[in-house]
């Protein structure tokens, strides 16, 4: 599987981007072989159509692709990838028809439609092969469909395979390829060192919890990213049922689109001090199991009522970021699979975002317009903060109710991040079936946007 550009070559085959709104005026410029035989094909530009035209020896001489309309355009994330998924296998080379604007992250998407996850049996993504068009830094996308394929790839990878054991692996593996360093607290020398949530929700498991810690740059803006990497939930003694229960590989999702984005920050040699903090743990159900009704005492010494075991992932955050904020960094972001309720609210897609900077708001969403990563903010709404103060501790992990559960999710990890300028993604980390450029399973929600917004939010 490769997600690279094609080098450039002699028999690459000529492809035309052809927008529908503007087909007859292609049509009319074209020779009257090639009229004749995009009329007898019925091609007219719509998106996702795709044509191969012989030359005078039968074989390909130019191939066009649907570009749709704008409103078209509008309901897909990667329109060119539509197309592209049509073309057979083969090395195509852009000619006309692509708009500079986007053809950076349209020729993203086309990359993508390579991927596949073949860990346990053979599998191909889509073969057609494209040479980068002029203008595009090719290098930077293939950087992009690197840090895709990492998110993806470890997302989609079953528990059994990718407990906090395996998480911790491809931490090293990421911090060997990047020389950057790399330790790891785990079992008791978690509450020996003051991180007693992070054990408490991962002693029952198997494999013993742990916080991963990445590190590099001396020089340049603290960066400090915490990723929730529960490597599955059952809920804990709060047991979920099983339809619940079917998708929680992906609740260490926060922690691969971390190491994702740092992957993407340490290849393009950001100038900041990166800080991954990364807390691995399994919710298991055992006789040691953590239980609803008792309280637990943070990192920073605030007092957690458990009111339901399934609350957890904010639990092993909330000492993450109590530990990342005693450092003081420029910007510190969590991004996690944390709640339904941001489900409910936005669906599968977008990636809802809480912070309390109004420019890093506006950055982040000029960005992800840009970007084909879209994202969406929630308010820090601070007039909720009485509905996660318990009566007998400092906070609650599950108020009572069921109203607004995301932002009171974000309003709980807010009391842990101190002074520091901080961002919360609450995603999901799945794409619920195959799209263009974005096939069923895991995937990155909000790195994109977050990498190309970076230098403004800390004046690189």
């Amino acid at each position: 599987m490769t997600l690279a550009f094609a080098e450039e070559r002699a028999s690459a085959i000529p492809l035309c981007v052809v927008h529908q709104d503007d087909f007859s005026n292609w049509h009319a410029s074209q020779p009257d072989a090639v009229q004749t035989w995009v009329d007898a094909n019925g091609f007219v530009g719509a998106l996702g159509d795709a044509l191969m035209i012989p030359n005078d020896t039968g074989t390909p001489g130019l191939a066009v692709v649907g570009y749709g309309t704008a409103a078209k355009r509008a309901r897909v994330r990667f329109p060119l990838a539509a197309g592209a998924l049509k073309l057979p296998a083969g090395t195509y080379k852009i000619v006309e028809g692509l708009p500079e604007a986007v053809a950076a992250t349209e020729t993203l998407g086309w990359l993508l439609t390579g991927y596949a996850f073949d860990r346990y049996k053979a599998a191909a993504g889509h073969a057609a092969r494209l040479v980068a068009p002029e203008g595009v830094d090719a290098a930077l996308v293939e950087r992009l469909a690197a840090a895709e394929r990492l998110t993806r790839d470890l997302i989609n990878t079953p528990a059994a395979d990718m407990g906090p054991d395996a998480l911790e692996a491809a931490a090293r593996d990421l911090a060997t390829a990047q020389g950057a360093q790399i330790s790891v607290i785990s079992g008791a020398d978690l509450l020996a060192q003051n991180f007693p949530m992070i054990h408490a929700v991962g002693r029952a498991a198997a494999q013993a919890p742990r916080l991963i810690e990445l590190r590099k740059g001396d020089t340049g803006p603290k960066l400090t990213l915490v990723g929730k990497g529960v490597c599955f939930d059952t809920g804990g003694l709060n047991l979920k049922p099983g339809g619940s229960m079917g998708l929680m590989k992906k609740d260490m999702g926060g922690a691969a689109n971390v190491l994702g984005l740092a992957q993407l920050i340490l290849a393009s040699n950001l100038p900041v001090q990166l800080r991954v903090l990364i807390p691995a743990v399994e919710n298991a159900v055992a006789g040691n199991a953590f239980r609803p009704g008792d309280v637990l005492t943070a990192r920073n010494g605030q007092t957690v009522e458990i009111n339901n075991t399934d609350a957890e992932g904010r639990l092993v955050l909330a000492d993450a970021l109590a530990l990342g904020q005693e450092e003081e960094p420029d910007l510190m972001i969590s991004m996690a699979t944390l709640t339904g309720a941001a489900r409910v609210a936005v669906g599968p897609d977008l990636a809802p975002f809480y912070t309390d900077h109004a420019q890093d708001a506006a950055a982040l969403a000029e960005a992800a317009q840009h970007h084909a990563d879209p994202v969406w903010q929630m308010p820090f709404h601070t007039p909720y903060e009485a509905m996660i103060e318990p009566q007998i501790a400092d906070l609650d992990n599950a108020p009572s109710g069921g109203f607004a559960g995301s932002i009171t999710a974000a309003l709980f990890l807010r009391r842990f991040a101190g002074n520091a300028r901080y961002m919360h993604f609450d995603i999901y980390g799945w794409c619920p079936s195959a799209k263009p450029g974005l096939a069923k399973g895991g995937v990155t929600q909000g790195v994109r946007a977050l990498f190309a917004s970076l230098p403004g939010m800390l004046s690189l």
